[in-house]
Parts: structure tokens; C-alpha cells; sequence
């Protein structure tokens, strides 16, 4: 977003209207006309509240009741974003991932000229449910028009406002939204709204967001949460409904304020969620900012075609992987990463292992051998080498990396190789590895899987050699006549090259 530069109220709907109601808060109390939705058709009903550059680790020194007790009541899951050059950590981008349910190197906006979108191929949730449930009633209010203007959020809602928060100021069209979505919810029956408030990153590029100005702003936003929340509440038929209500960011802000680079505090997303199904006061480690879209399908009852692409999972699904499960330390050698950071073990899991016999000696004790991580964690030790495009690794992933274990002595060459447990193949033709990788090629490196059945001699299966930008893989391999098991190496060696991260880990059988 950018900054205002005046304040005045233009309203524009999509529907008419047949009663005029006067919105927003006293200071900013106009007549206008609400729109008249199709009549609903689901029980299942959800909310998406987008706050532009809302910085979760500012919310509990804000006065936000009502986020606080969304947090006690609900699912808030933290992550961070990627930065350039995947995409900078700016709105346009953000509110793609978020409104698509895919990253940026699928639906295509890096900035926020928004060139290189690809809404066709990946629309908007708004848009895809228009599609394959059209009997819903759907609504969408923004004052970031872009959002609108480029098609990000509003296309397939059967209503909307937008309204131009750069021109005429955000305070007065955010509490204009909030009225409007409020009256909507009190008085018609919609099924799915999407509900946009900018004057949190306004108040962020203007005063920072580690001033009081800024908690400020957070409390007024707080109090538009609760108004909605109280409207979903006190409809007649709120006791046969079940409502879901999401509430997340597009990025974060620094201090002194700002984004669109690649620092933790620009990175910072989160989501937050109740409803139906949505655990209370679940602090998930494995959310990314792309589960909106699979959580508002999930709470609806649509089902995800594959088809589609998307990246996220619904947020109350938890992740198996037993990366996750981990416990973590905080830093050893890492001084530039605060001690309050608990992010990484050389500890695997159980049935997994790590075999150093034939690395080197000395370097930086975090990065000696296949280490698991957290992505705040391993991005903190040197920003801007790709390390922030590692967006499809979950909560805790493993990572080999020479260039970081190199920034101290060390003699020798980096080479370790992470073991998969054992797998059942009894009576199998095949047996496939699926995971998730980033890995960046550098020099004479290399990067490796090999396969062992029945405990005997690795053979190579697969190598890399070229950069793997953080996506899906998977390895089939033929099982021979008689094996009973399988398990899987990738063995990373250099010298102070790259890196090679894996995570989602599986192995199945056929």
C-alpha cells in the first residue's frame, strides 16, 4: 500500500439497495447505501477480516480484547513470508497468496504492479466459489483498491465496496467498511464475506509499528472484530448457523516502520481462526499464510480439486511429519540470533538418523551435519541467500548447510547424510519418496538420495544439480524380488557452497 493523501468518503456497491443506514462510528458516521445480497443458502457461513501490515507480535501489548479472545477461542497459527526475489513482502503480493491459496511463484505478483498475474489460472477464493458453488452469497469490502481494480479479491462477489483509501484517507473508509459488513450481517443472510481494513499499515509506514500510535491503531481494528463477531451473534438463526471467522495479514511492518525487504519483522504473518472443527487455543507451528483459502473450502464443506494447485491445508489440520515433533534448542554459535529464539537440534527423530562420519571438524556448531530447524530460525543467519524462499517447508525441516557451517574454522569437507527410518515393503513392486525441497547449487557440491532395501548397500537414485526453488518431489524406485524394507539417505556434501533443505517426508508402497 501507500500512504493517503486526503480524506474523503466515495462510496461504490455492486447492488442496490433498498434502505439507506448510517455506518461507521461517530467521527465517521455517513448515510449510504448497503447493498442487498441473494438470500444465503448455507449454514455453513464464514467471515475472512484481511488487516493490512498487522504485526501479530505487536497484539498483546495492544489493547484487543477481541483478537485476544479469538486467540483463546481459536487456532493462531504465525509463519513468515518469502522475500525477493520470489516476491517482496508487500501487499500485492500478500493479499494474492492469501485470496489464491497459493505462493507467488504460482499465482505470479511479485510487487504491486501486480505484472505477471496469473487469476486465471489461480483465482481468488471469492472467484473460484462463484464457480463451483454459485448459490452462495457472497460479499467483499476494500479500501486498497487494487484489490478490486486488479482483480485480487473481489471478482464472483455477489456485492461489493470499494472504496479509495490512497486518495481519500483509510480511518474514516475502514470504519465505513466495518458498518457496512456489520449491517449485512445483522440484516441479510450472506454466506462467505471478505472484509479489508488499511489504516494498520498506514499507521505502520507513518509512525512505525513499534510506536504507541500503532497499538493504537490495533485496538481500533479490535473493536470492528468485535462489532462483526457481536453482529454474527445476535442473529435469530445464529443457533443453527456455524459461523467461521479468519483473521490474517499480508505482511508484517519494522519498527521504525516499513516493508518490502527481507527482514523477520517485514516477513511476519499470521492466521487466526474459529469455527467449527477449529481447535481453542491452538498454537500451530506448521500454519503457512496459504491455508485460508483450503480453511474457508473446509468450513464451507467444498471440496479442493487437485486440479487447482493450491499450497495450504486447512489450519486445523495438523501435520504429521515428525520434524514437528521436535524439541529445540537456541543458539550455540549463532550470536546474531536473539537468544530468545528456540529453533534447531542435531537431535533426528525417532528411527531417523544422521551420519557424520566423514565430516569435518570445527565450523559453526549449528550447521555441523543435517541440522532441524525452524524457518525464523535458519533465515535469521544471513538474509537475502534464499533462505526466505523456503515457503513450502512447514514448521520444522532439516537442513544441510556448508556456506553457514563454513563462518567458522573448520578443516575438511561438509558431508552428512540424513537417514529415513525402515519402511515395510513386504510383497510390493515399488516404493516411492515424496518430500518437499529448496536447494541452491553452488560450485562443486552435491546433493543426493539413495535408496537401501533390506539394510544392504545405498545406490544412488537421484541427484541434484541445479537450484530447486522450494518445491515438491518424489522418487519411485523398483523394489527388488524378496525385500522386506526400504529407507532412503540424502547425503549433502561441500565446502562453503549452498545448502539442501527437506521436509514432508513420506514413503508409501504399491
Amino acid at each position: 500500500m501507500t500512504s493517503h493523501l486526503s480524506r474523503r468518503t466515495v462510496l461504490s456497491t455492486t447492488a442496490a439497495t433498498a434502505a439507506t443506514l448510517a455506518l461507521g462510528t461517530a467521527a465517521a458516521s455517513q448515510a449510504h447505501a448497503v447493498p442487498t445480497l441473494p438470500n444465503g443458502t448455507s449454514k455453513d457461513k464464514v467471515l475472512v477480516i484481511g488487516m493490512d501490515g498487522l504485526r501479530h507480535d505487536r497484539i498483546d501489548a495492544a489493547n484487543a480484547p477481541h483478537l485476544k479472545a479469538m486467540m483463546s477461542e481459536g487456532t493462531y497459527g504465525t509463519s513468515l513470508l518469502y522475500a525477493s526475489p520470489m516476491a517482496a513482502t508487500s501487499s500485492g503480493p500478500g493479499w494474492s497468496t492469501i485470496s489464491t491459496g497459493v505462493w507467488p511463484d504460482k499465482h505470479g505478483v511479485k510487487d504491486n504492479t501486480f505484472a505477471g498475474k496469473k487469476y486465471d489460472q489461480y483465482p481468488g477464493f471469492l472467484a473460484r466459489l462463484a464457480q463451483v458453488r454459485p448459490a452462495l452469497s457472497t460479499y467483499a469490502a476494500v479500501d486498497w483498491k487494487p484489490l478490486d481494480a486488479q482483480g485480487t479479491v473481489t471478482p464472483g462477489a455477489d456485492a461489493k465496496l470499494v472504496l479509495d483509501g490512497d486518495r481519500d484517507g483509510y480511518t474514516g473508509h475502514d470504519a465505513t467498511i466495518a458498518g457496512e459488513a456489520e449491517a449485512i450481517i445483522s440484516g441479510q443472510n450472506p454466506d462467505v464475506l471478505f472484509v479489508y481494513f488499511g489504516q494498520s499499515d498506514i499507521v505502520g509506514h507513518n509512525q512505525g509499528a513499534g510506536s504507541q500510535a500503532y497499538l493504537d491503531q490495533i485496538a481500533v481494528q479490535d473493536t470492528y472484530v468485535g462489532r462483526l463477531r457481536a453482529a454474527i451473534k445476535a442473529r435469530p438463526s445464529y443457533a443453527t448457523e456455524r459461523w467461521t471467522v479468519i483473521v490474517a495479514t499480508d505482511h508484517g511492518h519494522l519498527d521504525v516502520g516499513g516493508h518490502g525487504g527481507s527482514a523477520i519483522e517485514e516477513r511476519r504473518t499470521f492466521i487466526l481462526a474459529t469455527g467449527p472443527g477449529i481447535a481453542a487455543g491452538a498454537r500451530p507451528i506448521d500454519t503457512r499464510l496459504v491455508d485460508v483459502v483450503p480453511t474457508v473450502f473446509k468450513q464451507l464443506g467444498v471440496p479442493v480439486d487437485p486440479a487447482w494447485g493450491l499450497d495450504g491445508k486447512p489450519v486445523q489440520e495438523r501435520s504429521t511429519d515428525p520434524f514437528d515433533a521436535l524439541t529445540l534448542s537456541t543458539r550455540t554459535d549463532e550470536t546474531g540470533i536473539p537468544s530468545t529464539v528456540r529453533g534447531f537440534t542435531h537431535t533426528p527423530p525417532s528411527g531417523w538418523s544422521v551420519i557424520n562420519n566423514a565430516m569435518g571438524t570445527g565450523g559453526i556448531a549449528e550447521w555441523r551435519g543435517w541440522a532441524f530447524v525452524t524457518d525464523e530460525f535458519w533465515s535469521r543467519t544471513q538474509r537475502d541467500q534464499w533462505r526466505e524462499l523456503n515457503v513450502r517447508a512447514r514448521g520444522v525441516f532439516a537442513v544441510a548447510d556448508s556456506d553457514e557451517w563454513a563462518d567458522k574454522n573448520f578443516s575438511g569437507t561438509y558431508d552428512s547424510i540424513l537417514v529415513t527410518p525402515a519402511y515395510d515393503v513386504t510383497g510390493s513392486s515399488k516404493a516411492r519418496l515424496d518430500f518437499t525441497t529448496l536447494y541452491r547449487q553452488e560450485g562443486s557440491q552435491q546433493a543426493q538420495i539413495l535408496v537401501s532395501f533390506n539394510g544392504g548397500n545405498p545406490t544412488l537414485v537421484r541427484s541434484y544439480t541445479s537450484d530447486v526453488v522450494s518445491q515438491p518431489q518424489s522418487v519411485t524406485v523398483d523394489v527388488p524380488v524378496g525385500a522386506s524394507s526400504v529407507n532412503f539417505r540424502f547425503r549433502y556434501t561441500g565446502s562453503n557452497n549452498w545448502y539442501w533443505v527437506i521436509d514432508g517426508v513420506r514413503i508409501s508402497r504399491s
